[in-house]
């Protein structure tokens, strides 16, 4: 899939994923599973989960905790993908 096709995809994807207040290790499973059978997957980064770390950062380490890359990240939201 190439990155017009991913970034159209990635749009109309629903949050499969919510990282709280347990961190990125608490969903590292999840979200593993989730891109096994899926191409995207859509991460949102609660509150709880952020503290004083950036979404661009929470959503590096999770991606390196699975072998994933991440497509885009707005807000507090992260599109991953392998």
């Amino acid at each position: 899939m190439d990155e017009a096709e991913r970034t159209k995809r990635a749009h109309d994807l629903d949050v499969t994923v919510w990282v709280g207040k347990g961190g990125v290790d608490a969903v590292a499973d999840e979200l593993d599973a989730q891109l096994d059978d899926r191409d995207l997957v859509k991460v949102k980064f609660l509150r709880a989960a952020r503290g004083g770390t950036d979404t661009e950062e929470l959503a590096t380490d999770l991606a390196e905790d699975v072998g994933a890359k991440i497509h885009d990240t707005r807000g507090h939201t992260a599109v991953l993908y392998r």
